[in-house]
């Protein structure tokens, strides 16, 4: 018995689409040479069109992260993520899978969209076109040739500078991290260029791991033992900055005296800390949930055109700056 899918295959156009074609959508634009197409091809393998056809029952997505889930669990910024694109999924009744570790090899079935959460490499990328042309890149915008919903985290960076030196810090710290060794992170690119412009930039300060508390407590350690503190330290995100915490408490330097901290993604964990955290708000949820929409959309009106949208943001001062300006 002839499929929407097959006809998505012999089509290149999504089974949502096609199904709406079939079913004489009239909010439906796409060029007559296209309807004409995807009815040719319906008679041509004998499908048989149904009247009682629900379209939101023929979208199916695949949510790609580039992590572990058990980093996903250890990180609430990356688990609201989660949660919102699974909730919106279930709002819009769409059909949705997922896959850790972006194990794209292990994939055997066509997706009308694709979700990818994370940094993804050029060869990763083509893997995911073979499995949908519908692509849409969260907490990441590395190809302009797809959608990105994400933060603009040069701004970030740059408000973060700011605020240290409208404080008087003149020599400001980095402890960050990296998805690929050789590829410098966005914030960690961010924060050299402007921080030089600047003058602030402490170069005896600057340590790069991976996202990890572990790792911010390590780094942090090592900063220690160098027994050349900055004035303030800006980090990477709040997972790293409760393991830097941890590291200077133990020393027991004074925090925001002798140094002063501030971190990315306002995670619940952050407002309990010891100090509590100063950091950079993220509507991270937000990303999820207009990633689902926005892919939906792209899918239902055929567009082309890619769009990038950013994500708002906010300050949060606590205990780790002295917030006197």
């Amino acid at each position: 018995m002839a499929t929407l899918k097959e006809i998505s295959n012999l089509t290149g156009l999504s089974s949502a689409t096609v199904s709406r074609i079939l079913n004489n959508d009239s909010t439906l634009s796409v060029k007559d040479e296209t309807k004409r197409k995807v009815l040719e091809v319906a008679e041509k393998i004998g499908y048989k069109i149904s009247s009682k056809i629900n379209l939101q029952e023929q979208i199916n997505f695949l949510a790609l992260f580039n992590y572990s889930e058990e980093l996903e669990f250890n990180d609430p910024y990356y688990l609201s993520i989660r949660f919102a694109i699974e909730e919106e999924c279930k709002i819009l009744d769409i059909n949705l899978d997922k896959i850790y570790n972006s194990n794209i090899g292990s994939v055997e079935k066509k997706y009308d969209g694709i979700l990818c959460i994370g940094q993804f490499n050029d060869i990763q990328i083509k893997k995911i076109q073979k499995i949908s042309s519908n692509i849409i890149f969260i907490d990441s915008c590395n190809n302009k040739e797809f959608d990105c919903i994400t933060a603009d985290l040069k701004e970030i960076s740059e408000c973060i500078v700011d605020f240290f030196i409208q404080c008087n810090y003149k020599k400001i710290g980095y402890i960050g991290g990296r998805d690929f060794e050789n590829i410098l992170d966005e914030r960690e690119e961010a924060f050299i260029k402007y921080s030089l412009l600047k003058k602030v930039v402490d170069e005896d300060n600057f340590y790069v791991g991976d996202f990890s508390s572990s790792s911010g407590y390590n780094l942090a350690k090592t900063m220690i033992d160098n027994n050349n503190l900055p004035d303030a330290l800006f980090i990477a995100n709040d997972s790293i900055a409760i393991g830097v915490l941890k590291a200077l408490n133990e020393n027991k330097i004074e925090i925001p005296n002798k140094i002063a901290i501030i971190s990315i993604n306002d995670i619940p964990a952050s407002s309990f800390t010891y100090p509590a955290l100063s950091t950079i708000k993220i509507h991270s949820d937000l990303m999820g949930k207009e990633a689902v929409r926005i892919l939906k959309d792209k899918i239902e009106s055929n567009r082309t055109m890619p769009l990038k949208i950013t994500v708002p943001f906010s300050l949060i001062l606590r205990e780790t700056t002295k917030n006197t300006l």
